[in-house]
């Protein structure tokens, strides 16, 4: 086993340790895209049951969604191949995504949400208690900068996000892991990845102008990246201006904030997570 993958697995490790993602008895459903992250995370994952101290379960699902000259074969021979469990499933949501976007807009919102819908459905066909997505740290970070910037709030993404009674979390097993990590693991694993053509048509879009930002200022601040990942579990809720998280008596004295339940998670960085 190589360094990379055993980086990435301790990273999973923390991950799951930190906020609860798997535990024992899980069926996790991972969304496979056929891109370099969605791979990374099933081989990891299935590198992880195999060392985690409690047995849990994992299927392969892949959305396949219509567009034009995407190979589903290539993902149907890779699971075959490496003897995952697998289900393909196949709507056509490309051509309502492409007629309910207006021209120059992202097709990103509105196709997220109808393959979130399938994954839902799927899942609880599947008897699923976990739906697994590959996003990384540098998503959540960038997903930060595009609220603050963009949307006037501070949010990001969160590695655990728990459903209604009975419906399955959406959990992120990648919430502490590098990009550029999972990129080398792609390349060094040789996995089959398959661009999204559908996104990858669109210039300019926003998340790109934070890749570039993020990129210009780690020319002179190398440690930026993990820094802002430290940064989302290293809130002081007195310092902000969200008076939910404050509690304010008659005499206008201001006294500790007071997070309510399930409003705000305060994380615990450590040095290893700005690897």
């Amino acid at each position: 086993m190589s360094r990379l993958v055993e980086k990435l697995l301790r990273q999973i490790g923390r991950a799951n340790k930190r906020f609860g993602l798997i535990e024992s008895g899980d069926h996790v459903m991972v969304a496979i895209s056929g891109g370099k992250d969605s791979w990374g995370m099933l081989d990891l994952l299935r590198r992880y049951a195999r060392r985690a101290p409690f047995d849990f379960t994992i299927t392969a699902v892949n959305v396949d969604q219509g567009h034009p000259g995407f190979p589903v074969d290539v993902l149907r021979d890779y699971f075959e191949a490496n003897d995952y469990p697998y289900r393909i499933e196949s709507q056509d949501t490309h051509s309502v995504v492409v007629e309910n976007t207006p021209e120059g807009k992202a097709f990103c919102a509105l196709c997220s949400r109808m393959r979130r819908g399938i994954l839902y459905r799927v899942a609880e066909q599947l008897g699923a208690t976990k739906i697994a997505l590959g996003h990384h740290r540098d998503d959540l970070i960038e997903t930060l900068l595009l609220n603050l910037f963009f949307a006037g709030r501070t949010r990001s993404m969160p590695p655990r996000l728990d459903g209604r009674p009975g419906q399955p979390a959406i959990i992120r097993p990648l919430a502490l892991c590098a990009e550029e990590s999972l990129a080398a693991l792609a390349l060094e694993q040789e996995y089959p990845v398959v661009p999204c053509d559908l996104c990858g048509s669109q210039e300019n879009l926003q998340r790109q102008q934070m890749k570039a930002l993020l990129a210009q200022l780690e020319e002179t601040n190398p440690a930026l990246r993990g820094n802002v990942l430290a940064a989302l579990g290293n809130v002081e809720p007195s310092h902000l201006l969200d008076a939910r998280l404050r509690r304010v008596e008659a005499d206008d004295e201001v006294h500790p904030a007071v997070v309510e339940p399930g409003l705000l998670q305060i994380l615990e960085p450590t040095a290893q997570d700005h690897l």
